[in-house]
């Protein structure tokens, strides 16, 4: 079986190791939001700082306080990124890297659940501004700089 891995933030800025192919592309009903609290990365256990994160796009609507039914899809229920397909003879090695970088062990698919105890769901936009652009941790500052294009906004 071929293994691929879908960037979808961080990971089209620095991809994953063993990469022998990219392609463009998209996910459907998933919505990309920095939903996800970070105290290794972007923050620390007393200033947990922000990342983005892959949500189901009905769960997120709902957390907004949008009732969309099933089976529709807004306009921005769609996550663009790139695809990797990943050398077979590292298969192995790109999955614990992945597991360990995303923090989900044994996913295929890498998708905040509302159960995660790190998810932290709908946060008005001007309050999430101010957390990502005080918070930094071991990876650096959590807003962008003119050095780290690793997070977007």
């Amino acid at each position: 079986m071929v293994y691929w891995v879908f960037g979808y933030g961080s990971l089209i800025f620095k991809p994953p190791p063993h990469a022998v192919e990219q392609k463009s592309g998209y996910v459907k009903g998933v919505v990309r939001r920095f939903a996800q609290s970070s105290i290794d990365h972007r923050g620390t256990p007393e200033a947990p700082g922000r990342v983005v994160t892959v949500i189901d796009a009905r769960e997120w609507h709902h957390l907004e306080g949008k009732d969309i039914p099933e089976g529709t899809l807004l306009p921005e229920d769609y996550v663009w990124g790139v695809a990797y397909r990943i050398d077979p003879d590292h298969e192995t090695e790109v999955k614990a890297y992945m597991e360990h970088r995303e923090k989900i062990l044994q996913a295929e698919i890498w998708i905040g659940k509302l159960d995660n105890p790190a998810f932290i769901g709908y946060e008005p936009k001007i309050d999430l501004a101010k957390i990502i652009s005080e918070r930094s941790g071991p990876s650096g500052l959590n807003k962008v700089s003119d050095d780290d294009s690793s997070t977007i906004l």
